[in-house]
């Protein structure tokens, strides 16, 4: 969605990892760049919303506001939708700037997003069902009233916001299968379990067992000791 508004921080590439992934699986894959209403496809399996700079936070609300349907419809059915930064809190109620005024989001997700006091910029490591989830955050913005999972509980970072009296809070939303999360590098290329994840999802919808492919094994090892270098930069363990 929206690749060019949509792609701060690498996080259209999200897209080229989920299609590249799975034809190593065996399974032909297509990317449709989505621009405006008039480019969607009938027939989708995954969507991937990116995340964009604030100066375009009007603009881009403008366009996904005549998708909204169906975005809401694709949610409903089950279809996978990942959403980066900005482009997962425009699917909340709304983002409160910091000089106080309110961009209104779409609505799909609860929740909204509130200014930080000072803008979080690092490394972000969750534990999460997926297991050890690792990215880099760059948002000013916390994620309050969520009325979903979360994607995983913060080892080191920040995540949705910082909680009262300290300890370690939670980062991301998860409503059936639409995952919010501050998390970039691009994420999926970082974390190819999620990736995974997602393909499972969308494969399983058509009847298709998904298995990752050879060249994935090779790959995903290159991940791990990445996540693992962060990791031990930061105290903690290997995986």
């Amino acid at each position: 969605m929206l690749p060019e508004l949509l792609g701060t921080n690498g996080d259209a590439a999200n897209a080229r990892v989920l299609a590249q992934r799975a034809r190593w699986a065996g399974v032909d894959a297509e990317i449709t760049p989505v621009r405006t209403a008039a480019d969607l496809p009938e027939q989708i399996d995954l969507v991937v919303i990116g995340s964009g700079s604030d100066t375009e936070l009007t603009a881009v609300r403008d366009i996904l506001a005549t998708m909204t349907e169906r975005l809401r419809g694709w949610c409903t059915a089950g279809i996978p939708i990942l959403a980066i930064g900005t482009g997962w809190e425009l699917l909340s109620w709304g983002i409160e700037l910091g000089d106080g005024t309110v961009v209104e989001g779409l609505g799909i997700v609860t929740g909204r997003a509130v200014p930080l006091a000072e803008r979080a910029t690092d490394d972000l490591i969750l534990d999460s069902r997926f297991g050890r989830l690792v990215g880099f955050e760059n948002h000013a913005r916390d994620y309050v009233g969520a009325e979903a999972s979360a994607l995983g509980r913060v080892r080191s970072g920040t995540g949705n916001g910082p909680i009262p009296g300290g300890g370690t809070g939670v980062e991301g939303l998860v409503m059936g299968n639409l995952f919010g999360t501050h998390l970039h590098g691009p994420v999926l290329a970082r974390n190819p379990v999620l990736a995974d994840h997602l393909l499972r999802t969308a494969l399983a919808r058509a009847g298709v067992e998904y298995v990752p492919g050879d060249r994935a094994v090779a790959v995903d090892e290159i991940a791990k000791a990445g996540r693992n270098q962060i990791a031990a930069r930061l105290g903690l363990t290997a995986e």
